[in-house]
């Protein structure tokens, strides 16, 4: 039987919160391996001069432990 563990993070783009989620795998996967999934939690952008400037994402990511 497998057993999975779940992290929250928090990641930023300057493209899009798609671009922000592959940020957050690709930082935990330096650290952590075989991630299944992420579960995007909370979406929120930084805004200047009427125009967004950053995207960020609170997500959950699920890897199986070895």
């Amino acid at each position: 039987m497998s057993m999975l563990k779940v992290i929250e993070v928090l990641a930023e783009s300057d493209k899009s919160w798609e671009d922000a989620a592959q940020n957050a795998i690709d930082t935990a996967g330096k650290s952590v391996r075989n991630i299944k999934s992420i579960y995007i939690k909370n979406h929120e952008a930084q805004v200047e001069g009427g125009k967004i400037k950053k995207y960020r994402i609170n997500a959950k990511i699920s890897f199986v432990l070895d």
